[in-house]
């Protein structure tokens, strides 16, 4: 009798157990009894908030699902313009369960595998509104009214999921690696290009100013020459000149100036070697002091 109602009394503390079930804060509970939703009168899903419940014993399944918003940061997507050029986008969202009963029949109550069916929902919105826009009107002011129209897309298609959509946010766009280094490319040409203009206007400009420099030297050059030549010139005709009129007033000391400086420049040298006559007009001088 006494292991009886030892038995009696496990049974009754594991039915206690079995039958209450706690959901943390933050989250929200469904009931699956016999592997379908539990629901109420009005045929609307059994939805238990945080706190201690009950639930039939053995026979309930509970699942928890996370009740708080949610964000979805997937991975850069290409899209396509309508000038068919291609865009790499940057985007998030933010979302949370709003159906709990939808949320577990049509994605499993699994958060990974609702966030993979939102995002190519999400994707699939963008694409649309991306095809309809150049690239000057995405990037230059439709930028707000282009995640608008995807968040309506998207809480719209995503409803049948049991979510609820609240904000589609672009973060970045980009152009594909390709293409910048494409551009990357073009522009160093023309940078090049341009670079290679200037430093030939340059060389030509200094070409032109040492051309004209050399020409003011040459110039200057005949110039001081001709002016030198000139000077000189008037300075032999004006020595010519007082040579002569210092002849013509003492022919005799005139001949002995020019005796002196007919010596002066043949002894000038240490190994000058003249052979003379003695009766020649060179040693006229000096045969005229040796006889004094």
């Amino acid at each position: 009798m006494k292991n009886f109602s030892l038995v009696i009394l496990l049974v009754a503390i594991v039915m206690s157990f079995s039958s209450v079930f706690v959901v943390p804060e933050g989250q929200k509970a469904i009931v699956l009894l016999f592997s379908k939703v539990q629901k109420d009168n009005d045929d609307q899903a059994v939805v238990y908030g945080p706190g201690l419940h009950l639930k039939v014993p053995f026979f309930s399944q509970v699942r928890r699902i996370d009740a708080r918003i949610q964000t979805l940061d997937g991975t850069p997507d290409r899209f396509v313009t309508s000038e068919k050029k291609d865009l790499i986008v940057d985007s998030f969202v933010k979302w949370r369960v709003n159906d709990f009963s939808a949320f577990y029949l049509r994605a499993r109550g699994d958060k990974q595998y609702a966030e993979t069916l939102l995002e190519q929902k999400v994707n699939n919105g963008l694409r649309t509104n991306f095809g309809t826009r150049t690239i000057r009107e995405i990037v230059s002011g439709e930028r707000s009214e282009l995640m608008e129209e995807a968040l309506v897309q998207a809480s719209e298609s995503a409803r049948e999921l049991g979510i609820e959509v609240l904000d589609v946010r672009v973060k970045q766009i980009n152009l594909p690696q390709e293409v910048s280094s494409s551009i990357y490319q073009r522009m160093r040409a023309e940078r090049t290009a341009v670079a290679k203009e200037h430093r030939s206007e340059g060389q030509e400009k200094s070409e032109t100013i040492r051309a004209s420099v050399d020409r003011r030297v040459t110039v200057m050059l005949a110039d001081a020459e001709r002016n030198s030549r000139s000077v000189r010139g008037q300075g032999d005709a004006d020595a010519a000149a007082i040579y002569a009129n210092a002849y013509n007033k003492d022919p005799e000391f005139f001949s002995f100036v020019r005796s002196l400086e007919a010596y002066k420049k043949t002894f000038k040298g240490k190994q000058d070697v003249m052979v003379l006559s003695p009766d020649s007009d060179f040693f006229q001088y000096m045969k005229g002091a040796k006889a004094q």
